[in-house]
């Protein structure tokens, strides 16, 4: 009781301190521990950037290069593995914005399709997906259950829902499916959610604030437009806070907004980014995770008769583990602590460090930043990150992209560059993580501007590789090169009874000399982004590995014994 007093009157102090600096966002020094000693132990993963030779060639405009006016050019946009035409290889869809000043190229979200030899064809165009304006996030998921992954793109203006026609095109029905609104938002997260488990994907939408480009301050124009002594874009505090939304699907293609009698649309007081769907208490029903920028984060817990409770601050997802505000960006989800269950890693703004929220079970969490290893000094912007295991070893570890939001401030202080490097951390088990300063490949030294981040296996090699989204640069392909002998397994799910990609499907794969390791299929994560829907378990030298599933509608399948280094599709109610 003392201590959950202790961490309430934290809370408030801190939130009431980072409402008087007056400050846009909050800045916020979190503690850090001194990098250690490194384990000298091999890492046999080289990254190397593929983009331009796979034909990932065009630009992801979004804003300004050297000066930002607004708030909309500093937030920018994921990306997405897809296999849209159902050929078994990842294809990758990349999201874009557009910019103020004349002169702008051509502004487009792009899908690339595999050729299955290393590169990639543009066709967007063919496919009907050319859109100009400024997206943000995107979901996929089969809403018709047709057999075919379907994609949502949520951004500033008018969200869009495309529906797969099953002949490499796709058609905008966002309209006819009850998704359009007239309203002026600024939508970022969503996600795909069978929240009532009737076999058909909802949908669920965060947004960023209220945002009007012809009312918009400029930069320096108020306390809230500045950082340090010079004039930014302003924001996110200053304008009104953003709407979540939760939209039931009536299984006919259609979709009602029951945000309100659902829970979700309460509070109003987040600045909203990147949702990401897990069942986090162990019950057998997903819940929803909104990261949130200069606000306390969200957690929807499920009730299981069609509402929510948010319980962010009580469960010890919604501040910092000190009780204070931060400006949260992206999301991980993975059993990264070799419990059996779901934790949390949330990437926030520089000087701060990210949390790492452990699941101690039924749902509760603590920030195990610090012992975890995961609390080193960062001078920049964290956004896209993900559990992946790029050695195969059995322990997924952390991949993490940044870049800078204000470019005019790296003049007077050096330290804050807009463009920031990419962050590896090698899990070492336990619970404990190496930071991989080098050695990982030519692409952890470089520098961009990134926001979202995909992971997933391009090419089929049996690795994990990340797709990045560099603002006003193409985009990055970091192609996994593992060498050594682990072993590993990937694992596509179908529902049946469930919906058709298994979204909120948990995996259980079990191996001698290694921890149980347990996934579940996802929607959005990272930063705006959705990752390879085929699972990824690294198995270590395990020729035979033992899974369970529990699909989506709570059924658990028969343990099976399946051999690695092979890529399996599972059929729900199939032996």
């Amino acid at each position: 009781m003392a201590t959950s007093r202790r961490l309430f009157l934290k809370t408030m102090l801190g939130t009431l301190t980072t409402k008087l600096l007056g400050q846009g966002v909050v800045e916020r020094k979190g503690v850090v521990r001194p990098r250690g000693r490194p384990s000298n132990k091999a890492f046999p993963v080289r990254l190397t950037d593929v983009a331009t030779a796979a034909g990932l060639k065009q630009i992801t405009v979004y804003g300004g290069s050297g000066h930002r006016d607004y708030i909309l050019e500093a937030i920018g946009c994921g990306c997405a593995f897809i296999d849209y035409d159902s050929d078994g290889w990842m294809d990758l869809f990349v999201l874009s914005g557009n910019s103020f000043g004349e002169g702008t190229p051509a502004a487009t979200n792009r899908l690339y399709h595999n050729n299955r030899n290393g590169t990639f064809t543009d066709v967007t165009e063919k496919a009907g997906l050319v859109h100009n304006g400024w997206s943000c996030g995107v979901c996929v998921g089969d809403y018709n259950n047709d057999g075919f992954e379907d994609i949502f793109v949520s951004g500033w203006g008018q969200n869009l829902l495309y529906r797969n026609n099953g002949d490499g095109t796709f058609t905008d029905v966002t309209k006819s499916s009850g998704l359009d609104d007239s309203a002026h938002r600024w939508s970022t997260g969503c996600s795909f959610v069978d929240y009532n488990r009737d076999g058909h994907l909802d949908l669920f939408v965060s947004s960023y604030l209220e945002f009007d480009v012809r009312h918009a301050p400029l930069p320096g124009s108020g306390p809230l437009c500045m950082f340090r002594g010079i004039g930014v874009n302003c924001g996110p505090r200053g304008f009104k806070h953003g709407r979540n939304n939760l939209y039931r699907n009536n299984g006919d293609g259609t979709f009602t907004d029951v945000s309100a009698m659902a829970g979700v649309a309460i509070p109003r007081d987040s600045y909203c980014l990147t949702v990401v769907t897990a069942d986090f208490d162990d019950d057998g029903w997903p819940d929803i995770y909104v990261a949130c920028d200069s606000t306390p984060s969200l957690l929807f817990m499920n009730n299981r008769d069609g509402t929510f409770r948010e319980e962010a601050t009580l469960r010890g997802v919604a501040y910092s583990d000190d009780g204070e505000e931060q400006a949260g960006m992206g999301v991980a989800v993975a059993d990264a602590s070799g419990q059996g269950r779901l934790d949390l890693f949330k990437t926030n703004f520089a000087g701060d460090v990210p949390n790492f929220y452990r699941n101690n079970g039924a749902g509760q969490f603590e920030d195990q930043s610090l012992d975890a290893g995961l609390a080193v000094d960062n001078r920049f912007v964290s956004w896209g990150a993900g559990f992946a295991d790029f050695d195969n070893d059995g322990a997924p570890d952390l991949f993490v992209v940044t870049g800078h939001v204000y470019p005019e401030i790296g003049k007077r202080y050096p330290e804050f560059v807009e463009r920031g490097p990419r962050l590896l951390f090698r899990n070492l088990g336990g619970g404990k993580f190496e930071e991989m300063l080098e050695g990982a490949g030519p692409a952890m030294t470089e520098f961009h501007s990134s926001r979202g981040c995909a992971f997933g296996d391009f090419d089929n090699d049996g690795d994990v590789d990340v797709l990045v989204t560099n603002l006003n640069e193409p985009p990055s392909l970091l192609r996994n090169d593992l060498s050594g002998s682990n072993r590993w397994l990937k694992v596509r799910l179908r529902g049946t009874t469930s919906n058709r990609s298994a979204i909120g499907a948990r995996v259980v794969v079990t191996a001698p000399g290694l921890q149980p390791q347990a996934q579940e299929v996802q929607s959005q994560s990272s930063f705006l982004s959705c990752n390879d829907p085929r699972l990824h378990f690294g198995v270590g030298t395990a020729e035979q590995v033992g899974v369970r599933v529990r699909w989506p509608s709570g059924k658990w399948d028969s343990p099976r014994s399946l051999r690695t280094n092979q890529i399996v599709t599972l059929v729900e109610g199939q032996a």
